[in-house]
């Protein structure tokens, strides 16, 4: 099976595809030790903090499978027709010979999972007595009296065991053979079942290395560790957030809801200040879904609006920013001295991430004549009630609009409704950063806010 999984890296490594698709942000880091690993024919661990991608990494190992695979038709434990381990297929074959019933199993079929918690048992890893077996007249001696558990049925494919310091210890030890001698032990049973499989486990470092909660000859059996991370680029964190956010609404009347790039890299911003801040617990990480939730929920906050104003199209603008605030504090976990502040650090840290974008978008575009309209009296009001059109009437023609889509929206704003959502996004957004540059006053009361001179 790791010689299966070897030649189809290195077809895909010289055709130039990528090994692992849809992986981001580890290209030139953890990708190229997972992939050495695998050519090696090693079983690895995976540490990393919580939202780094080691499970979604590890599922995708099964594309290296082949697509299809031959198995004796009915076995537990997937035999293979020419090479039969359990009892029942050496004997079944050994009567049927090329007659013997074979079944085709998908790659998609050949990858067991398993979450570690310490409640798990030998029987839900290797197997047990099957006490429906015994009362069916055969005795305990018989072989075929055992219940196989997840890892031996998933013989031929990809095991994968989660969180794996919060297995028992006395468990853990059953996986050495597993890992070392590749068969499996049964209670009293005298077994030499030769595995087939790649075992990939997945631990957060403190765990791992502080707790001592991984016996060591466990870890000593894994060929690999890799360390996994978060996305160390601002880039990489934008191509993340729009491969896994799940904004393409298809079960609504509204057309899918659009949150504008600029708005996309505030979120990635937020997410990567909430993952630097002191005052963050830095054990415990901050997941990357929190920036993936956080653009659903300005997704959703705009077409709660567009449904409440009536418009055509939902496009966010910034006053659905301040949504990602309430959603993501169970989402971060905080020291104990900033307890009762999470509130107030959040919206600061979302406050940094739109500074940031405004100076990186619209560094050096004059916005002068916006805010000379502001010098001579001019109040805008937006908010949850105020749609896109209204906004836009509030301002007039506006001299600079051509400039902020340039820098905003370089890709264009398309024609109909949205492109007139877009349109109010980018000068809201105008508005936010003239205001947190100190250029305009703002008054808030958490629905309805108001720009000034």
């Amino acid at each position: 099976m790791k010689t299966e999984i070897r030649q189809n890296l290195i077809a895909r490594l010289e055709a130039g595809e990528p090994s692992l698709p849809g992986i981001v942000g580890f290209d030139d880091t953890v990708v190229p030790e997972v992939e050495r690993a695998l050519l090696a024919g090693h079983d690895l661990v995976l540490l990393g903090e919580r939202g780094q991608g080691k499970t979604r990494l590890i599922r995708t190992l099964v594309s290296l499978l082949d697509e299809w695979t031959p198995v004796v038709a009915g076995c537990e434990i997937n035999d293979h027709p020419y090479a039969p381990v359990c009892s029942r297929c050496i004997a079944l074959v050994a009567t049927d010979g090329d007659l013997t019933p074979v079944d085709w199993k998908h790659r998609s079929e050949r990858y067991g999972e398993k979450l570690a918690t310490p409640d798990t048992s030998v029987g839900d890893l290797i197997g047990d007595i099957d006490p429906i077996k015994v009362a069916q007249g055969r005795t305990l001696g018989d072989p075929e009296t055992i219940h196989f558990g997840l890892v031996p049925r998933t013989n031929r494919g990809i095991m994968a065991v989660n969180e794996l310091p919060d297995l028992a210890e006395r468990i853990q030890v059953a996986l050495l053979n597993v890992l070392e001698e590749r068969d499996i032990q049964v209670r009293g049973y005298q077994l030499r079942m030769p595995l087939d499989l790649l075992v990939v486990a997945s631990a957060n470092p403190e765990d791992y290395t502080n707790r001592g909660r991984i016996i060591t000859p466990l870890k000593d059996r894994f060929g690999a560790e890799v360390r996994t991370h978060y996305p160390l680029a601002l880039m990489d964190e934008l191509r993340l957030i729009t491969q896994e956010a799940a904004v393409l609404w298809s079960d609504t009347d509204f057309e899918a809801p659009l949150v504008p790039g600029h708005l996309l890299e505030v979120v990635a911003r937020f997410a990567r200040n909430v993952r630097d801040a002191p005052q963050v617990d830095q054990r415990s990480g901050v997941s990357a879904r929190l920036a993936i939730a956080a653009v659903e929920t300005v997704a959703a906050s705009a077409v709660r609006r567009a449904a409440r104003t009536r418009e055509p199209a939902a496009v966010a603008r910034v006053a659905d920013l301040w949504s990602v605030v309430p959603a993501s504090r169970g989402k971060v976990e905080f020291d104990d001295a900033d307890e009762g502040r999470e509130f107030d650090l959040l919206e600061h840290l979302l406050r940094r991430a739109i500074a940031e974008t405004y100076r990186s978008r619209l560094a050096g575009l004059d916005l002068r004549p916006l805010q000379r309209r502001f010098d001579e009296g001019l109040t805008v009001e937006t908010g949850d009630t105020v749609a896109a059109e209204a906004l836009l009437s509030q301002l007039g023609p506006v001299p600079v609009l051509s400039g902020l889509l340039e820098r905003l929206e370089p890709g264009g704003i398309g024609e109909g409704p949205a492109a007139i959502g877009i349109a109010a996004a980018v000068l809201e957004f105008a508005l936010e950063g003239l205001h947190l540059n100190k250029r305009l006053a703002k008054d808030s009361d958490g629905t309805r806010t108001v720009y000034g001179s």
